[in-house]
């Protein structure tokens, strides 16, 4: 019974031994006809700047309401976001232009001498109204409603639709791998060589900050109305530079 015991453990030593040394084998074989060999391999950062013109105007409000339940909070709140969304729509904005970003409800609290008190609950809402740039002229009336309706003006910004930042970023990604292509055939010139393969790539994909035109100062209601809706009109928005980086490692011969 011994013998066989040490008989299978020296099978299974010289079948693990071998296993390795074929592993070994391939490996070096694997790394001798590799289609690309590091050595002549050049990597380089393709950088390109578009510039991006705005077509929209977006005006944020803010719906927040207290209750003593989050059903008395709830339902504050639902008042006041329906109200808003009749007014605009009396203004000709189309529903897909009224788009609820944020919705929450959690119970409220303060804090006296240093102790935990319960307020009831708090309902808050972001609404974002999303116009074509050339209906900038309804942002005063979209003010006023979110105002008469109970809702705090947050922000206005001029902003990119999807449909234009995917255009932008296609522009900007092309321009980006153009550039990189460039800069290795140059370098590779400096060299006596040539590009031979691209042999990966990586983005960093392109984005963009709205230009924001309004901000809300924390003034009264009146006072953040009538900010906001002098604002806009006296802004034109110039175009905004958009950058794209892709990173490309190329083999050359």
């Amino acid at each position: 019974m011994t013998e066989t015991n040490n008989s299978l453990k020296i099978t299974v030593v010289i079948c693990v031994a071998v296993l390795l040394v074929v592993f070994m084998v391939f490996s070096i074989f694997k790394s001798a006809v590799s289609p690309y060999n590091t050595k002549n391999q050049i990597t380089v950062d393709g950088i390109a700047t578009v510039k991006a013109a705005p077509d929209l105007v977006a005006v944020y409000f803010n719906v927040e309401t207290q209750g003593n339940t989050s059903s008395e909070a709830k339902d504050a709140n639902a008042i006041i976001v329906d109200n808003l969304e009749t007014a605009l729509i009396k203004l000709g904005l189309e529903k897909k232009e009224i788009i609820t970003e944020n919705y929450n409800i959690y119970q409220d609290y303060d804090w006296i001498n240093g102790r935990q008190r319960e307020k009831g609950f708090k309902a808050t809402q972001t609404i974002k109204i999303e116009l074509k740039s050339e209906k900038i002229d309804l942002v005063g009336d979209v003010v006023d409603a979110g105002a008469d309706a109970g809702a705090t003006i947050s922000y206005i910004n001029f902003e990119l639709s999807q449909e234009s930042q995917n255009k932008y970023k296609a522009e900007a990604m092309k321009l980006a791998a153009q550039d990189a292509r460039i800069k290795a055939e140059s370098v590779a010139e400096g060299f006596n060589k040539k590009i031979k393969d691209l042999v990966s790539t990586s983005t960093s994909d392109f984005g963009y900050t709205p230009w924001n035109v309004y901000s809300n100062a924390g003034g009264t209601m009146a006072e953040e109305r009538s900010m906001a809706k002098e604002a806009v009109p006296n802004i034109q928005p110039g175009d905004r530079e958009i950058t794209a980086r892709i990173s490309a490692i190329f083999e050359m011969k």
